[in-house]
């Protein structure tokens, strides 16, 4: 049997045990370590293991992920993201829709020291959704605006994503956070005009409230936190965009600085600071194992030289770059409803990253087109992770949240249509660092 065959029967075999529940990690793991086998030696096969567990549990690139990681579970022990969103209500929460637009820059800051989309829904969600529905919202406005909201945590930087992505296209982790910015930023701005035509096309959907006095907005602004947190983001992120720290040590320099700051708001006692502590090594954990079960099967699947036969074959048809992303598109959108974003990532890129740059496309750009698209499977019904932890938030029924979020898929679509005719808007700020 060819070596191509084995790899489509293992791919086959993988898409199977996902439908039957198994974890993803040792999904890729048995397969990896069996096709091994198949292709090169038993012995071989244990070599890999061993290299492939050892080499991402060791390495420096890695330790990146911890040190976001923790920044991100600090700042949700200590209540950031309370004190962000009553911020974002004293500022346009007068307007129509303005608690439903405020989430949208309030996920966005959270995801600026979080990076991860369920931590940053069950976050904002669990303190932003009892408050609208207080106010009388639409449900489907509320549910449909946080399951969008949080999509932004995976654009801005410090996103597992990225991180991710760069471990396995030895991309610049640096230029890629640098490349989310503008698209995470543009996707944000898409979001709260979606809410506006809403309010708009039925106002009953959101109720209009009375507008904060400016010094109302200022206490809110000083004691909200918003300031600390932008000059944590600002050195850790614009000193590693500089050049003055590696990705590393732009995590450690964030830790610290949220260690400051929810210090001198007295937000974060010892016990929430050990809690932390052991999300963040379980979580660390999770992905170190992730990492290694998607580096066997990676490198099973490069055994087959299945992606550099497709991407070959992608060449030789002439297809136009366009064509081969609206294929690859599909692709995202149906696996990205079925599995885990982090994961998707590491079993997708390896095969579709040589046929992108096979095609001259730039790797940064494809980065921020692929995140983008994978947040926004996260919400796409009728398998949407995003919406079944709304659901069990809330306690809305899932066809309220499906109809919720049709508006901000669009504002999605919009974006990807956006970066294909402007590649500019992830690669312009990449270029200048």
């Amino acid at each position: 049997m060819s070596s191509v065959a084995i790899g489509l029967i293992g791919l086959a075999l993988f898409l199977i045990l996902l439908f039957t529940g198994i974890p993803v990690c040792y999904a890729m793991l048995f397969l990896g370590f069996a096709g091994t086998c198949v292709l090169r030696s038993p012995m071989a096969a244990f070599s890999m293991l061993n290299d492939s567990f050892t080499s991402n549990f060791s390495s420096y690139t890695t330790t990146v992920a911890p040190m976001f990681i923790l920044m991100g579970v600090i700042a949700g022990y200590s209540g950031v993201g309370s004190d962000l969103i009553k911020t974002a209500n004293k500022f346009i929460g007068h307007k129509r829709g303005g608690l439903a637009m405020g989430v949208q820059p309030v996920c966005a800051l959270f995801g600026a020291i979080c990076g991860s989309v369920p931590a940053t829904l069950a976050t904002i969600g669990k303190l932003s959704y009892p408050e609208m529905k207080a106010l009388d919202y639409d449900d489907r406005m509320s549910t449909g605006a946080l399951c969008a909201g949080s999509t932004l945590s995976i654009l801005i930087p410090p996103s597992l994503c990225f991180i991710i992505y760069s471990m396995v296209t030895e991309e610049s982790v640096g230029k890629l956070f640098s490349s989310g910015i503008m698209v995470g930023i543009v996707l944000m701005v898409l979001y709260m005009i979606a809410v506006a035509i809403w309010v708009k096309v039925n106002p009953k959907a959101a109720p209009k409230l009375e507008r904060a006095s400016w010094k109302e907005r200022w206490q809110a602004l000083r004691g909200g936190g918003l300031i600390e947190i932008l000059i944590v983001f600002i050195i850790s992120m614009g000193g590693l965009f500089a050049g003055y720290f590696t990705p590393t040590e732009a995590g450690a320099i964030g830790v610290a600085g949220i260690v400051v700051v929810t210090a001198i708001t007295k937000t974060l006692n010892i016990k929430k600071f050990i809690a932390s502590l052991k999300e963040t090594m379980g979580m660390t954990v999770m992905i170190y194992i992730m990492l290694s079960a998607a580096s066997v099967y990676g490198k099973f699947f490069s055994y087959t030289r299945i992606p550099y036969l497709l991407a070959g074959w992608v060449v030789s048809l002439g297809l136009s770059p366009f064509m081969v992303m609206f294929f690859i598109t599909v692709i995202y959108l149906i696996l990205g409803m079925l599995i885990d974003a982090n994961a998707l990532i590491l079993l997708t890129i390896p095969i579709f990253y040589p046929v992108v740059t096979e095609l001259g496309l730039s790797g940064i750009w494809f980065g921020s087109y692929i995140v983008l698209v994978t947040g926004m499977a996260l919400m796409s019904p009728p398998v949407a992770v995003n919406t079944y932890i709304m659901s069990g938030i809330s306690g809305v029924k899932l066809q309220k949240i499906f109809v919720g979020v049709i508006p901000f898929i669009i504002c999605d679509f919009i974006m990807m249509i956006l970066l294909v005719i402007f590649p500019q808007i992830a690669t312009w700020l990449p270029s200048r660092l």
